[in-house]
């Protein structure tokens, strides 16, 4: 199965960013996220832990800088020809008074980039998990005619609308969700170590299925258990499982970087009278939030859908229901642009893809159903067709 981006579509990519950029006053962009890096050049490569950036210019070539010894091959997964990928020398690596951005600043004025991206300001992803105040204060030094602003995710809120190969390699990807959610619920058992489940999980997640191959994953699998299940975001340690425990799985099927998340919650022997309330409880909102997502529907009206829904069973949950999804590279499989919550003040369009938590954690108890969804035409399309009840072993 071969679904490839064209370069067609990376220009419509640059285009649409350029076009943001002109509306927010930007002569420049300086690109960190490796994920949006990705979306406008195809560069992929587990060289985000070094400092490297794509500098968009509003108008002419990319030029993106990396590591000496990742810019090498960068030509391999990224359409940038070799002339456009510079390398910034090792010894610009992990120096306490250099950054390679010093060096990058100094490039970047040999290309005669400097005066160009001077008539405008400069944006910068501030809010990049990749963005450092060392790297920010090199550019600012390094180059003193610019005025370096905040871009306000403007490469993320380009990627919210996906387009038609974008969509099929989630779907792609969702094969890969199922499989590893499937490799889960296998493995857990009485007697069975945590660890172990992970491990299932992790290979499920690399070996896909048949063609749907299987990246790996921005967010390891998470397993809360027992009593630990009222709080998300937990790994896993050589625990074993119980008689009567319930055990949250969220984790994420990956294809070419673009992730489905899921979440399901199984128990081990028979749940509790306040586990299959929650169960019922999170049913009955989940309805309610798909039967509401249309285009044009408020991203608020979701939220109060959930809210409405809860509050007829006496619950409330105070975290954001949802997020949108797409590329990710670790640490995190959200866009960071729009939150299902009453405050979002967006409207949903057609293939927007989503990420619903229908999470509850309780006081020594949890449970979490969660569904990856697009925006369809008419309605909402969920990724995968897992069953939603709590899963009985």
């Amino acid at each position: 199965m071969t679904l490839d981006i064209t370069r067609e579509e990376y220009d419509t990519r640059l285009a649409r960013v350029r076009a943001r950029m002109e509306l927010q006053g930007m002569a420049a962009l300086i690109v960190t996220d490796p994920a949006n890096i990705y979306y406008l050049c195809g560069y992929n490569a587990w060289s985000f832990y070094t400092p490297q950036m794509l500098f968009v210019p509003i108008e002419g070539d990319l030029l993106l800088f990396a590591r000496e010894m990742d810019a090498n091959g960068a030509h391999r997964t990224s359409w940038l020809p070799p002339e456009q990928i510079i390398g910034y020398p090792e010894r610009y690596v992990h120096r306490p008074h250099l950054h390679p951005f010093d060096w990058v600043a100094f490039a970047l004025r040999r290309r005669w980039q400097v005066v160009p991206a001077s008539r405008g300001v400069v944006g910068m992803e501030m809010d990049s998990h990749f963005t450092s105040p060392k790297g920010y204060r090199a550019l600012e030094h390094g180059v003193p005619e610019w005025k370096i602003v905040d871009s306000f995710e403007l490469v993320n809120w380009v990627r919210l609308v996906k387009s038609e190969a974008e969509v099929q390699l989630m779907r792609a990807a969702a094969r890969v969700t199922t499989a590893a959610m499937d490799a889960a619920i296998e493995a857990i058992e009485v007697g069975v170590a945590q660890n172990v489940v992970a491990a299932r999980i992790a290979a499920a997640q690399a070996l896909g299925d048949g063609p749907a191959w299987g990246d790996y994953p921005a967010i390891v699998p998470l397993l809360p258990t027992a009593e630990s299940a009222d709080t998300p975001h937990l790994t896993w340690t050589d625990r074993t499982f119980a008689p009567g425990d319930a055990v949250v799985v969220e984790l994420a099927g990956a294809h070419r970087r673009y992730h489905v998340p899921l979440a399901r919650t199984v128990t081990l022997g028979q749940p509790s009278d306040d586990l299959l309330r929650l169960e019922e409880a999170v049913a009955a909102g989940l309805d309610a939030v798909l039967s509401a997502a249309a285009p044009g529907v408020a991203v608020s009206a979701l939220a109060h859908a959930w809210n409405w829904k809860l509050a007829e069973y006496g619950l409330e949950k105070p975290s954001r229901l949802g997020y949108s999804i797409g590329i990710g590279y670790p640490p995190d499989w959200g866009e960071r642009t729009v939150s299902i919550r009453s405050e979002d003040e967006n409207d949903l369009e057609e293939n927007q893809t989503f990420h619903l938590i229908c999470g509850m954690w309780m006081d020594g108890f949890g449970y979490e159903v969660s569904e990856s969804v697009r925006i369809t035409a008419t309605g909402v399309e969920t990724f995968t067709s897992f069953p939603r009840g709590l899963i009985r072993r």
